[in-house]
């Protein structure tokens, strides 16, 4: 059996087919793209059953299987990750159950809010899975990644990205009571719905990080108004949050827009980062990416879509909003300090 995959892994593939159903011959096999995270995607199928193949691209500190795929078990034994019928961090090779996806912008039934209600469930559910191991605290990581981007681009975009987060830096870590088994990534690509339910995938950047690194993330893929933000963290928390809960998730998703934008701004040439590029409203290119008018497969539209979250991070970090919030953070003392803290690693997402 050869099909598709890179010449290199076909032996991996034909060890994780014999493990999973006692057989390498597939019915059908088909590449599906990919995020940013460079790994294969497949779909094949075996007995007229559809299953999703994932071999692993280039590994460093952060792109680990042998974290990435303990986080996916664990997801999935809590039902919030689809099953996992393989998954061999060595060969970097995984077989999954396949998640026939439909538009959350365009099937997902009800109002916003329902949408926002059930995703905040599905994270509660995720948050409250033990096992996830650490990895780095987030702030550092991004801290990480600024310098990074700064090895080879600090006018335009780079020096505008690591103001930001010296501003940040100063202005959120992490309380040790909110670290939880975190995703890290739930960009719309990362959550699926099969028309009866959400699911949550692609594991690689998952370990043990802030609660409101998730929280965050959701809120700014996903809310459209406050009463919907206020929805997402009410459903999560069950109560009504309160207002450190409200500061800790106004601060960090400010972080969020400066994490896309840095991982976006590392996919392109150090010569194109430099160029001016349009940044349209950052609401107009998350309706585009959701009907499929946005690709971010090209160069120009990812450094285009790492402009407009660095504006949309200047916009909310201007506010008195978010002074109050950060003021009032400052005032905590729920840094967890130093000691024994593992060395930074950069951030990424898939």
């Amino acid at each position: 059996m050869s099909g598709p995959f890179p010449e290199a892994k076909v032996d991996a593939v034909d060890r994780a087919l014999m493990a999973a159903f006692g057989t390498n011959v597939l019915d059908s096999v088909a590449p599906l793209s990919g995020g940013l995270s460079g790994a294969a995607i497949y779909r094949i199928r075996v007995g007229a059953v559809p299953y999703l193949l994932r071999i692993e691209g280039a590994r460093d500190a952060f792109r680990d299987p042998v974290r990435g795929y303990a986080c996916m078990r664990a997801a999935a034994s809590a039902f919030v990750a689809p099953r996992v019928r393989y998954a061999d961090a060595d060969d970097g090779v995984a077989i999954m159950e396949f998640i026939a996806e439909r538009s959350l912008t365009l099937d997902y039934p009800g109002p916003r809010i329902a949408l926002v209600t059930e995703a905040a469930q599905t994270l509660r559910a995720l948050h409250e899975t033990p096992g996830f191991p650490p990895l780095v605290d987030y702030m550092d990581g991004v801290a990480a990644m600024v310098g990074h981007l700064g090895a080879w681009s600090l006018a335009g975009p780079g020096k505008a990205a690591a103001e930001l987060h010296a501003r940040l830096a100063d202005a959120y870590r992490s309380d040790p009571a909110d670290l939880v088994s975190s995703h890290n990534d739930l960009n719309p690509r990362n959550i699926l719905y099969d028309g009866a339910r959400l699911w949550l995938v692609d594991w690689e950047s998952a370990f043990r990080a802030d609660r409101f690194v998730d929280l965050a993330c959701l809120a700014n893929f996903l809310t459209t108004s406050p009463e919907e933000e206020e929805a997402l963290l009410r459903v999560y928390f069950g109560r009504p949050p309160d207002e450190i809960g409200r500061a800790r998730l106004l601060v960090m998703r400010q972080v969020n827009h400066l994490f896309y934008a840095l991982s976006f701004l590392s996919t392109v040439a150090p010569a194109q980062a430099e160029t001016e590029a349009t940044s349209p409203a950052l609401a107009d290119l998350h309706q585009a990416l959701g009907v499929g008018e946005f690709d971010l497969a090209r160069p120009a539209n990812r450094l285009t879509y790492a402009e407009s979250r660095l504006d949309a991070a200047r916009a909310g970090m201007a506010t008195e909003a978010f002074q109050r919030a950060s003021e009032r953070l400052s005032q905590l003392s729920s840094s967890p300090g130093s000691s024994g803290r593992p060395s930074p690693q950069p951030l990424g997402c898939s």
